[in-house]
C-alpha cells in the first residue's frame, strides 16, 4: 500500500487471510518501482501524436489556418472578448448594469464543454454520450449528482439532443459544444450571468440567454472590435511568432508550397503576419484566402474567389488562377481544388477547430490534417509530475484489486473491496482537480476519452502543441500510432495487476 498502511488479513476464505498474504503489484514490480518506472518515461511536450499514421516524405503542400495555428494569443485576448461581450449585453441587450462586477475567470472552463441551452447547464460529455458527474454546472456554482441523474434520467445524453456535426445547437439539437479556443471567455461570459440571475433571483429564459451571449461574442468579431484592438496592440495580444517564422521557412526552404486559408479578414491577417514574420510574409505563401467562412467554405460551391487589393478593395474581374503574392476573399473548396488541382494525401493542413477546420477535410476530400491544441502542453507537464505518477499508478492498482478480488463474496472480503472503491473514487476525482478543479482534462472523463477526444481521434491524422512542434522533426519523417491493444486482445507486454501468492 504506497502510505504504508499495513495489509488487513481476514478469515480463511476471504481474500485475504491470517496465515496466507496476497501481495498485489503491477507488471511484477512494487509500487515505488514502479512509480519511478512511470516517473522515468515521460512525454516531451513538444511531441506530434499520431491518430493515423502519416509521412512527411508524402507531403508536398502544407496549409494553414491563422488564429490559434500560426498565430497563438497571449490570455489578455480572453479578457479583451469578455469584457466587450459583457458590455454589449448591459448596452446592447439591456442586461442588468451590475454584471460589470464580474471579471474573466482564467481556467474556470476547458474546451469541448457541451452546453444545454434548455436547462442552461455546462457539462463535460465523454465518447459514449455519458455525463462525467461532478462536472455539471449551473452559473458558476456545480450541480448535485442526484438532480443531474433526475434531470436527464441517468447520466446518457441522448443522440437525438448531443450537438449536431459541427457542435451547434440546431435543427432540435439542445446541445450545444465549445470546440474553438476563442468560445472560453464565451462559456465564462455564459456561467456568469447564469450566476447573477440565479444569485438575484431574477426569472429569466435560458434560450434567450444563449442567443443573447452567442450574438454579443459574435459582434465582438464581425463588428471588428476585437480585430482593432488587437491590431493596436499586438505585442500584448500576440506571442510564439519566432517559432511560426521558423517553421514556414523551413518548408519554405525545403521546396514545399503553402497556402492559408482563414476567416479572419485581410488586415488583420496582415499586421499579424508582419508581426510574426515580416512584410514578406506573402512570399512564403503559394495561395491567400482570407474570410473564408469556414465549414461553408469546405461545403458551398455557390461562392467564387474574388480578389483583394492591398487596400482591401474588392475587385470584380472572374479568378482563372489563383496567383501567388495576391490575396483572395471567400471562395469555395472545390473551385480551390479546380484551380490548383492540390488534391488528396500530398496536402497536409493545420487548423485548432477540429470541426469547421479539419472534419470535412478528412472526410471528404483525403487531405491529410493536421490538430493544433494548445492546452497539450500544460496537460502533458502536469502527467510528466510525480505528484499525477504518483496518484495513476495507485489508481490503476485500485482498479485492478478491485476487478480481481471482486468474486470473494464473504463479508469480509467484500467490506475490504467497498473500502478499495471508495478510494479509487477518492483518487479519480483528486486526477480529475489536478488539471482543472471544475472540469478536469480536456482529453479524459475519468478512464474514458473525452467527447473532444473522440472527435480528434477521428478527424486528425496528426496532433500537437502547436506548429514549432514541427522544427523537431525533418521532412522525410513518418508518424506511426501507438499500437495499443484493443479490449479483446492479449498485450503483448503484460499491463494488467497481478495477485501474487507468498505463503
Amino acid at each position: 500500500h504506497p502510505a504504508g498502511r499495513p495489509a488487513q488479513c481476514h478469515r480463511r476464505g476471504s481474500a485475504v487471510h491470517s496465515n496466507t498474504c496476497f501481495l498485489f503489484i503491477a507488471n511484477t514490480f512494487s509500487f515505488p518501482d514502479l512509480t519511478q518506472i512511470l516517473s522515468s518515461n515521460s512525454v516531451n511536450p513538444d511531441t506530434i501524436f499520431a491518430n493515423n499514421e502519416t509521412s512527411l516524405h508524402d507531403i508536398e503542400i502544407y496549409g494553414f489556418d491563422y488564429d490559434y495555428t500560426l498565430a497563438f494569443y497571449s490570455s489578455h485576448l480572453h479578457t479583451l472578448i469578455f469584457n466587450i461581450a459583457r458590455d454589449i449585453l448591459i448596452q446592447e441587450h439591456r442586461y442588468p448594469a451590475g454584471l460589470r462586477e464580474y471579471e474573466y475567470i482564467p481556467d474556470f472552463v476547458v474546451r469541448g464543454l457541451h452546453y444545454d441551452v434548455q436547462k442552461a447547464l455546462l457539462m463535460k460529455i465523454d465518447a459514449f454520450h455519458y455525463i462525467q458527474l461532478g462536472t455539471v454546472y449551473r452559473g458558476l456554482h456545480p450541480v448535485p449528482d442526484k438532480e443531474v441523474i433526475a434531470m436527464y434520467e441517468g447520466s446518457h445524453v441522448p443522440l437525438e439532443i448531443m450537438s449536431d456535426f459541427y457542435g451547434k445547437s440546431s435543427h432540435g439539437h439542445t446541445m450545444k459544444q465549445f470546440m474553438d479556443i476563442f468560445s472560453l471567455p464565451e462559456m465564462t461570459l455564459l456561467c456568469c450571468v447564469n450566476d447573477y440571475f440565479m444569485k438575484h433571483n431574477i426569472d429569466y429564459e435560458p434560450v434567450h440567454l444563449y442567443k443573447d451571449v452567442k450574438e454579443a461574442i459574435g459582434d465582438v468579431h464581425v463588428k471588428g472590435i476585437m480585430y482593432r484592438a488587437v491590431e493596436a496592440d499586438i505585442e500584448k495580444y500576440i506571442c510564439y511568432g519566432e517559432q511560426t517564422h521558423a517553421v514556414l521557412r523551413k518548408l519554405s526552404e525545403n521546396g514545399k508550397k503553402m497556402f492559408l486559408i482563414t476567416n479572419s479578414p485581410f488586415d488583420f491577417v496582415d499586421r499579424g503576419m508582419n508581426y510574426i514574420v515580416g512584410k514578406d510574409w506573402r512570399s512564403l505563401f503559394d495561395v491567400v484566402i482570407v474570410q473564408a467562412d469556414k465549414p461553408g467554405f469546405f461545403n458551398d460551391r455557390r461562392k467564387p474567389f474574388r480578389r483583394v487589393t492591398d487596400k482591401g478593395v474588392l475587385l470584380w474581374d472572374r479568378i482563372h488562377h489563383l496567383e501567388k503574392g495576391q490575396i483572395y476573399k471567400q471562395g469555395n473548396l472545390y473551385e480551390f481544388l479546380r484551380l490548383t488541382g492540390w488534391r488528396g494525401s500530398k496536402v497536409l493542413y493545420f487548423g485548432d477547430h477540429i470541426y469547421s477546420d479539419l472534419a470535412d477535410l478528412t472526410l471528404k476530400h483525403g487531405w491529410r490534417t493536421g490538430a493544433i491544441i494548445p492546452e497539450l502542453r500544460k496537460e502533458i507537464k502536469i502527467m510528466n509530475t510525480p505528484d499525477y505518477v504518483h496518484t495513476m499508478t495507485w489508481l490503476q492498482s485500485l482498479t485492478g484489486l478491485v476487478e480481481q478480488m471482486q468474486v470473494h463474496r464473504d463479508p469480509a472480503s467484500q467490506a475490504v473491496v467497498q473500502q478499495w472503491i471508495k478510494e479509487r473514487e477518492h483518487m479519480r476525482s483528486r486526477t480529475k482537480d489536478i488539471f482543472n478543479g471544475q472540469f478536469g482534462s480536456l482529453f479524459r472523463t475519468y478512464h474514458n476519452p473525452t467527447y473532444f477526444s473522440r472527435r480528434l481521434s477521428r478527424f486528425a491524422d496528426i496532433y500537437m502543441a502547436s506548429l514549432s512542434c514541427l522544427l523537431k522533426y525533418d521532412l522525410q519523417h513518418t508518424f506511426f500510432p501507438r499500437r495499443t491493444p484493443l479490449q479483446h486482445e492479449s498485450p503483448f507486454w503484460p499491463d494488467r495487476v497481478q495477485v501474487v501468492k507468498f505463503a
